[in-house]
């Protein structure tokens, strides 16, 4: 009976770790790179048979009037994490963001450098994304591009503790102010497309600020570090069709 047992624990143990190695596993370069991302699992196929997909260059926008945006933001606790593949902050608050009547909440924030969406062919430094989520599971993102110049405060203390490995995470004392962060940002890009990583699902709302804020070199060069000097944007990807309104 005890080496029956033995036997299933070793087995039990054995398919775990099969299990673990056949985990899809994507990166930003080599087989695991953004031209891979479809063959790594069926779950991405998206990523190479989309038609709404993410990044863009926004380019020829059709200009329309629009009200203001309405995001409101609130105090949160803030916990920032090294997942592998960026810089992560993950909240707790209710910040909200209303597009089209629904109402979207902050989940998570988090850092692409170089940026992964250009304006007019033009790539910044590094670019921010924030992601909010529906009731009914439904996505929109808010995406802020940095440009090179003096540093930026919002960011210093949380730059300074953040975390360098894979797996690491660090709760932040002081929160990172959204608020400021995005402080008049009522010009913007809109348009419809996809998350910029796997699993690549569509029908995201993105809304695009116009108008950077600065980061100094020195910032975007911690970043990089934290990424182990690798890009973690995802190549743009064809509009087909798609209309950007701004």
């Amino acid at each position: 009976m005890k080496r029956k047992l033995l036997l299933m624990a070793m087995l039990v143990t054995s398919f775990s770790c099969i299990a673990a190695e056949h985990a899809p596993h994507w990166g930003y370069d080599g087989q695991d790179g953004p031209e891979n991302w479809s063959k790594i699992s069926p779950d991405f196929s998206l990523c190479s048979t989309g038609k709404n997909q993410s990044p863009i260059n926004i380019h020829d926008s059709l200009k329309t009037h629009h009200s203001n945006l309405q995001l409101t933001t609130q105090p949160s606790k803030q916990e920032m994490v090294n997942n592998g593949h960026t810089i992560q902050v993950n909240v707790t608050n209710g910040s909200t963001l209303v597009l089209d009547e629904d109402t979207f909440t902050l989940q998570q924030f988090h850092f692409h450098s170089p940026s992964e969406n250009l304006i007019d062919g033009k790539q910044f430094p590094l670019e921010a994304h924030f992601v909010f989520k529906d009731k009914d599971g439904a996505l929109a993102v808010l995406a802020l591009m940095f440009k090179e110049g003096k540093p930026n405060q919002q960011l210093t203390e949380a730059w300074q503790k953040m975390p360098t490995e894979a797996g690491q995470s660090i709760a932040l004392s002081k929160p990172i102010d959204i608020k400021t962060l995005s402080d008049k940002q009522q010009k913007f890009y809109r348009f419809s497309a996809s998350l910029t990583t796997p699993p690549c699902s569509e029908g995201v709302r993105w809304i695009v600020f116009k108008e950077p804020v600065n980061i100094s070199a020195e910032q975007v060069s911690q970043f990089s570090s934290a990424m182990k000097h690798h890009a973690n944007n995802r190549p743009v990807q064809p509009l087909n069709g798609r209309v950007i309104i701004n």
